[in-house]
């Protein structure tokens, strides 16, 4: 899997998935993928699609939410990983342990979905479709 962590997260946990998957996945935050100049969710967005093969944890759900953006994310087949409110609310360990939990689900999805939103509640075990 090939994985952006948003800029809603610290860089750390971006940089500490990519220790802890060192050798089954490709990790980065987006910080240190296109640096800390502004970039526009559009910007970003399309430039992971050309890529291609890329998914997405983003704390941001308007992303998900607003047509316009969703539209431009699942148009370049982006599967996005969503941690709702109360997980974004929780404290930092918490929120990793919460990502860790379903990351199972995520590394599933993000090898049979071509695109799509999903979010990561702050309880159970599965992903719901946005």
């Amino acid at each position: 899997m090939k994985l952006l962590v948003d800029n809603m997260f610290p860089p750390r946990l971006g940089r500490g998935l990519a220790q802890l998957f060192a050798g089954q996945h490709h990790i980065e935050h987006i910080k240190d993928k296109f640096g800390t100049g502004s970039l526009s969710d559009e910007d970003w967005i399309k430039k992971l699609g050309k890529e291609g093969g890329w998914s997405v944890l983003s704390g941001d759900r308007r992303i998900a939410s607003n047509r316009i953006s969703r539209d431009l994310f699942l148009a370049n087949n982006l599967v996005g990983f969503f941690p709702k409110s109360a997980v974004m609310e929780m404290p930092f360990p918490k929120q990793v342990a919460r990502i860790l939990t379903v990351w199972p689900l995520m590394e599933a999805l993000a090898a049979s979905a071509d695109r799509g939103c999903y979010a990561i509640g702050a309880s159970g075990t599965k992903l719901q479709g946005l």
